[in-house]
Order: structure tokens, then C-alpha cells, then sequence
């Protein structure tokens, strides 16, 4: 294997939408070169961020996994070096369309952090 990468997509309803609010949740990061009308994706250092349209569900041949509005269908976890980041991060959610479901908090394992949601729950 020359070359591993871990690419990550969500589905959702406006992929430039998330992929704004992602980036300007996390600052400086790219948008992928192959960004088109029912994906696009950020890239994260050696990963990628990907938003899918949910009529990706039947390219990829998912179409009777489609979930209902109501429920989360993925989580991602972002990890930073300072516990003021976190706290940082969670100031900018709600200014960005997102929610803070849980404030920054210690974990049982001794993480900072905080649970959001972005604009599409």
C-alpha cells in the first residue's frame, strides 16, 4: 500500500453549506479539488471531510439506508492540542448556525471537550 488516508462523508441536505461551517469552525483547511453539485469535502491534514447530498445514498447503492430527518447518522471527533481551543470552538458554534449540546466538559478518560451540532443537527 503506498498510500492510506482516512476520508470521512456525511450525509446531508447542503453540502457547501456544512462544508462552510466546517471550515469556519476549525479554521484554516481546504476545500478538495473535486467538489461537485452532491459532494464535496475538506481536507484535514492527510484526511478528508466529505458532505454527500442524500441522493448519494442510491449511487452508492444505500438508497433503503436513508435515515429520517430526526436522526443522527454519523459523528465525527476533532481533536486539538489546547484545552482553550475547545473552548474556543464552542463560542464560534452558535455564531455559525450550530448548537452546543453538551459545553466543554472533562471526559472519564481526562479530554476537554465539547458536543455540538452543526446547522443540520
Amino acid at each position: 500500500m503506498t498510500h492510506l488516508a482516512l476520508d470521512v462523508s456525511l450525509f446531508c441536505r447542503n453540502p457547501a453549506g456544512l462544508l462552510a461551517f466546517y471550515q469556519a469552525l476549525l479554521g484554516p483547511a481546504e476545500p478538495a479539488p473535486d467538489c461537485g453539485p452532491i459532494h464535496c469535502a475538506l481536507r484535514l491534514g492527510p484526511a478528508e471531510l466529505g458532505f454527500n447530498k442524500t441522493d448519494a445514498h442510491a449511487l452508492l447503492g444505500l438508497a433503503d439506508r436513508i435515515p429520517g430527518d430526526d436522526g443522527i447518522q454519523a459523528f465525527a471527533t476533532f481533536q486539538v492540542t489546547e484545552e482553550a481551543e475547545v473552548d474556543a470552538i464552542a463560542d464560534r458554534v452558535p455564531d455559525l448556525g450550530g448548537r452546543v449540546v453538551k459545553g466543554p466538559h472533562r471526559t472519564w478518560y481526562n479530554a476537554w471537550q465539547v458536543v455540538a451540532a452543526d446547522p443540520e443537527g
